[in-house]
Formats: structure tokens, C-alpha cells, sequence
């Protein structure tokens, strides 16, 4: 079983920034699989943020947050990261790191995600 805890939410105001890591209770980086963040806002589905295969860094993004979010792996620490800047007041939300996505590209099917931390973004 695997078990990923979230750090570094809060509350900001539009334009600030937040660096979110995610701490998997095993060490990550033995295999390749696809790791990411989801995120889910108050009556809204949940939806792919961000991913990046352990294998390589390369990214996958969702549209809303290109140019402002990134994703990284801190294979060192066995840490998930994702730093998101010029926060939107629509980037309001809970996220979620998770691992085993089935399809990386398009950020989703993922195996095994967190509790989720929250994210909030006030104008």
C-alpha cells in the first residue's frame, strides 16, 4: 500500500505562489510509473493538474495552468513537487498528489492519491 501526504497549501492572494510537495511513504523512484496532482474545487469534478513520469521529467499539463504551474521530482528526498505561481482566484481548490496514472498525457486513472491539501486563492 502506498501512502502520500501533502504539504504546503494555504491561503494566498491572486498573483502570489505556493509550492505544494507530496511525500510518498515508499521510495518512488525504483520504477517508472506516472506520479501527479489532481485537483477538485466546491461543486466542480476533479481534474488533472499536472503529471511526470519517475522515469524522466518529462511534464504533462492542463491547459489552465501551463506557463504557471511545474511540476518536479526531487528523486533525492522521494518528493513530488509542484509550484504554482500567479495563482488565479480559479485555481481555488483541493489537491491531490497521487501515482499510477494510467494515462500520463492526458493526467488521469490515477492508482493511489492523498488526502489532499487545500488551496486558496482570494482576490
Amino acid at each position: 500500500q502506498v501512502y502520500l501526504k501533502e504539504s504546503g497549501g494555504g491561503s494566498v492572494q491572486a498573483g502570489g505562489s505556493l509550492r505544494l510537495v507530496c511525500a510518498p511513504n515508499k521510495y518512488m523512484y525504483k520504477e517508472t510509473y506516472c506520479m501527479g496532482w489532481f485537483r477538485q474545487a466546491p461543486g466542480k469534478e476533479r481534474e488533472g493538474v499536472a503529471g511526470i513520469y519517475t522515469g524522466n521529467d518529462v511534464p504533462y499539463y492542463t491547459e489552465s495552468v501551463r506557463g504557471r504551474f511545474t511540476i518536479s521530482q526531487d528523486r533525492r528526498n522521494n518528493h513530488l513537487i509542484l509550484q504554482m505561481n500567479d495563482l488565479k482566484v480559479d485555481d481555488t481548490a483541493t489537491y491531490y498528489c497521487a501515482i499510477g496514472l494510467t494515462d500520463c498525457p492526458t493526467i488521469s486513472g490515477p492508482r493511489y492519491m492523498g488526502q489532499g491539501i487545500e488551496v486558496t486563492v482570494s482576490s
